[in-house]
């Protein structure tokens, strides 16, 4: 019920509430994105959300490429970071219904080809702007444990559970304690789960060849 309904409901008056106050950061901050850097206001991305649909998830542009082709983050960039802004447009895809509050971090399509089909539980509810895992060590979590604890928010999904998330993100972004993950991050996270893919194929084979 709470899941299903409840939870639904709630996203989208808190979206459309906070769409609606959030317009003139929105406002100042598209216009010091363009005077900071080139490059678009809005950056998009393919994301998976739930049932392993792909959805584009809308950031503020917070990187721009250097004269040597490479993306760095900005100036305004790193503050819009920090203090979590460049998440506000995903109050769209909360009202479209891609996302969630708070659920498991949409993470980009390569990470979904290395999903053990007990990783893959992380997609039976929607996606969330925070989540478990990031109020519960964030970027200090390995791959691993960023997946357990994705997984245990599925299994343990609740109104107070939401709650104390929520307010933990808020306590976050209060002491701006933002953090996010460096393209040299995402490779290194993506190498550790293709590692952890392919060693559990090699154990299932194994397996089902003594059974055999």
């Amino acid at each position: 019920m709470y899941e299903k309904v409840i939870k639904r409901f709630l996203d989208v008056i808190m979206a459309f509430v906070l769409f609606i106050i959030s317009l003139p950061i929105l406002f100042v901050s598209a216009i010091a994105i363009k005077l900071d850097s080139k490059g678009k206001i809005i950056f998009k991305q393919k994301r998976v959300g739930k049932d392993g649909q792909v959805f584009y998830i809308y950031k503020l542009r917070t990187m721009s490429k250097d004269k040597n082709g490479v993306n760095k983050v900005t100036k305004v960039g790193k503050f819009l970071r920090i203090t979590s802004i460049d998440e506000l447009p995903q109050f769209i895809n909360i009202i479209k219904g891609d996302m969630s509050f708070i659920g498991p971090r949409p993470w980009i399509e390569s990470y979904s080809k290395y999903f053990t089909d007990e990783d893959k539980r992380r997609w039976k509810v929607l996606p969330g702007i925070s989540g478990y895992a990031q109020v519960n060590g964030r970027n200090g979590m390995t791959i691993k444990e960023k997946i357990a604890a994705d997984i245990w928010y599925v299994d343990n999904i609740s109104f107070l559970t939401d709650l104390k998330i929520l307010f933990k993100t808020v306590n976050i972004v209060i002491k701006k304690d933002g953090a996010s993950i460096s393209e040299k991050g995402i490779r290194d996270e993506l190498k550790k789960l293709e590692k952890m893919y392919n060693e559990t194929t090699i154990a299932n084979h194994e397996l089902q060849e003594k059974i055999s």
